[in-house]
């Protein structure tokens, strides 16, 4: 069984300049006590792995606001001006990553791939720089794995051992980032004793799940 944490107590294992990926979609789906927690202890220069960055004052983009994050790695800042703003004036690294090719490469990393290939992207931006490979007389850009130090995980509910069970938007991509974190730390909603989610309703199986964010009073 795992002792479940507090938010902040669960930051404090994250250094600055660490690599952490955020679950979520469209600021739905992210983990939002631990978000809040990582602006209050002042976290700096962190690489941050995430579809999106939400929209200004709601989930990941309240850590663009606060200053906490060097480089952004996503498929898409649309809807965070703060974001295109400190990308422009140059505070904020962006790489921007078709949304299928990101979710591929973090998966790759979780199962051990070596690479992704994939045709997005051929002769745009997104290729340069990069290798390729000719595969039946089809170019495919090779994408390397992308993994984190830490992997921040939004759940409907966990069991006591460390299962977990997700709704809607959240099985995006939090199940796949559960898989490619060194470290994941699991925010649930409800904690439920073991037995009571159905086995084949966990997508993260306790394994790979280190930590647990205590039930919000």
């Amino acid at each position: 069984m795992k002792r479940s944490v507090t938010p902040h107590k669960a930051v404090e294992l994250i250094p600055d300049g660490a690599t952490i990926m955020v679950g979520g979609f469209m600021g739905v789906g992210s983990p939002n006590r631990l978000i809040d927690a990582l602006v209050a202890s002042e976290k700096r220069n962190l690489t941050l792995v995430a579809n999106d960055t939400a929209m200004p004052g709601r989930g990941i983009g309240k850590l663009v606001s606060a200053g906490c994050l060097a480089h952004v790695i996503a498929s898409h800042i649309g809807l965070n001006p703060e974001t295109q703003a400190k990308m422009n004036a140059g505070d904020l690294k962006v790489d921007l990553v078709p949304q299928g090719t990101l979710v591929e490469c973090i998966r790759a990393a979780g199962v051990g791939l070596g690479a992704v290939i994939t045709p997005t992207g051929i002769g745009t931006p997104v290729a340069e720089g990069k290798d390729t490979l000719e595969i039946d007389g089809v170019t495919y850009l090779v994408e390397k794995p992308i993994k984190a130090d830490f992997a921040l995980i939004a759940a409907r509910q966990s069991d006591y051992a460390g299962n977990l069970e997700y709704a809607l938007t959240a099985q995006n991509f939090n199940p796949t980032m559960a898989m490619a974190g060194d470290t994941v730390i699991a925010e649930p909603e409800h904690i439920v004793p073991v037995g009571m989610i159905p086995p084949d309703s966990v997508r993260t199986p306790a394994a790979l799940v280190d930590h647990l964010i205590e039930r919000a009073l």
